[in-house]
């Protein structure tokens, strides 16, 4: 490493760490700049990455048509408060709303927040419908919804919530892909069932059709709604613009965000039917939501997906992926499952080797993310073709090659 490179990655780390709250477990790695799947450190090494920001770079990094958009809009207006309009703000809403099955929009700035709003519309909702005793929430184990004091109690994995009970009340937990439990759990104070179609956090767990079929039948027979959480399926990740699509489900409630804006930060919840009416002035808002350079920014990403077919490359290159996976579960013995739906995968080890693996690839010129000590889950960047998934393979093979798997 250059004198001058080697200041910059020693500073950098030292300054975070004297400067900045610990809540990160962060890799000794600066990263300089990014172009399309690939990320370049300060010494100028390049990293092929299959994490993409944990879903948020859909269309990898610094996408021309979204930086052009960002640019363009920086020059003309960024922010006027919600108390007025802007025209991209409701021109977003209208691409959602057409992609989708829902009839209006909330736009916030992250996937916590949308999911917050999610779950006001599902309380105000069933409260004016019901009365005051409609208030619970059902949401399933081992999910991740965000983390807010709200948003980690919806959260069924109380590692992330005892450090800060107490929590929020109103919630009850399930297995997932159980809908026997679904149904036992629904009782007078019920309100919603919360779900991911495909749990992400937890190791990429995707749900039944008949679960989610049911879940939607019980929500229609119990008068609760139905609020899917897809701020890591959403945006094209499943092959489908929505992960809900892929099971013919549709929830009364969905929030998006991650790769919403190509990496900007921004979220969304959508809502149909008289769920979506529920918030009236004075309910809910968000200071920064729905901004003009963010709406700018999510106006560019879905454009892209929605022009350059990115939908049948997603599940075309993902299901090379997850073939290329399967090839090296038989050549080294080192995999004992792969999972996954268009570039939401993740694959289980034999051995409590996953942070190592990871390590070595970082090592080698890959991003990919160790989420247990068995399980490395990947999230490239909606752009990659068969040939980043061919280095990605080629890389993950030579660093499963150096340890002992029998």
């Amino acid at each position: 490493m250059a004198i001058v490179e080697k200041h910059l990655h020693d500073q950098t780390i030292e300054w975070s760490k004297q400067y900045m709250m610990n809540i990160h477990n962060r890799v000794p790695l600066v990263f300089a700049r990014g172009e399309g799947a690939y990320l370049w450190d300060v010494n100028g090494k390049r990293y092929l990455d299959f994490l993409a920001g944990i879903a948020v770079n859909g269309l990898g990094h610094c996408h021309p048509k979204v930086v052009a958009a960002l640019r363009e809009q920086a020059g003309i207006l960024w922010h006027t408060c919600n108390l007025y309009y802007h025209e991209l703000q409701p021109k977003l809403a209208k691409m959602l709303v057409e992609l989708s099955d829902f009839d209006k929009c909330f736009f916030c700035n992250s996937g916590a927040e949308a999911n917050e709003a999610a779950i006001k519309i599902a309380r105000k909702w069933a409260k004016t419908h019901y009365g005051e005793d409609k208030f619970e929430i059902i949401t399933a184990l081992d999910s991740f919804h965000g983390r807010t004091l709200t948003t980690i109690t919806a959260t069924g994995q109380p590692k992330y919530q005892k450090a800060f009970t107490p929590l929020t009340p109103g919630f009850k937990y399930v297995p997932f892909n159980d809908l026997e439990s679904l149904r036992s759990a629904i009782g007078d104070h019920t309100c919603a069932v919360m779900l991911e179609p495909i749990q992400g956090e937890s190791g990429v767990h995707p749900a039944s059709v008949d679960y989610l079929r049911g879940a939607r039948s019980l929500c229609d027979k119990h008068g609760l709604l139905l609020i899917f959480d897809e701020v890591q399926t959403g945006m094209g990740r499943t092959g489908e613009f929505w992960g809900y699509q892929l099971y013919d489900v549709v929830p009364d409630v969905a929030t998006l965000a991650k790769s919403l804006a190509g990496g900007f930060p921004m979220g969304a919840c959508l809502a149909r039917g008289d769920a979506a009416d529920t918030f009236q002035p004075g309910d809910h808002a968000s200071t920064f939501g729905g901004n003009a350079l963010a709406c700018a920014a999510a106006i560019a990403t879905i454009s892209v997906i929605r022009d350059e077919n990115l939908l049948e490359s997603v599940r075309e290159v993902g299901e090379y992926l997850r073939n290329r996976l399967a090839e090296l579960k038989v050549s080294t013995g080192a995999i004992r499952d792969i999972r996954g739906v268009g570039l939401m995968v993740a694959m289980d080890l034999t051995k409590d080797t996953a942070g190592d693996i990871a390590m070595k690839c970082i090592e080698a010129g890959l991003i990919v993310n160790p989420i247990a000590p068995r399980t490395i889950r990947f999230l490239p960047p909606l752009i990659i073709t068969k040939a980043h998934v061919d280095e990605a393979v080629g890389i993950l093979e030579q660093c499963l090659g150096q340890f002992d798997w029998r």
